[in-house]
C-alpha cells in the first residue's frame, strides 16, 4: 500500500458498505471483506481503496490470504 493512503474508521465503513458490524466483521473472518489495519494502541481502519475494491466487487473481493 501506498503511504498516502487514506485510511477510514469503522463508522464510514458501515455506512459506505450498509452491512451490520457483525456482518462486517463475519465476512472479515471468512477472508471476503479487507481486514482493518492498526492505527494506534486502540484503533483500527481500513483503507479506504481496499473497502472501494470491495464496494466495486463485493462477490469477486477475496484477500490475499483467502486465496
Amino acid at each position: 500500500m501506498e503511504h498516502d493512503e487514506k485510511i477510514i474508521r469503522l463508522r464510514t465503513v458501515l455506512a459506505r458498505t450498509g452491512l451490520s458490524r457483525s456482518t462486517l466483521y463475519r465476512m472479515i473472518a471468512s477472508g471476503t471483506f479487507p481486514r482493518q489495519q492498526r492505527i494506534g494502541i486502540q484503533a483500527t481502519g481500513w483503507y479506504q481503496s481496499e473497502v472501494e475494491q470491495w464496494i466495486t466487487d463485493p462477490l469477486g473481493y477475496r484477500t490475499r490470504e483467502a486465496v
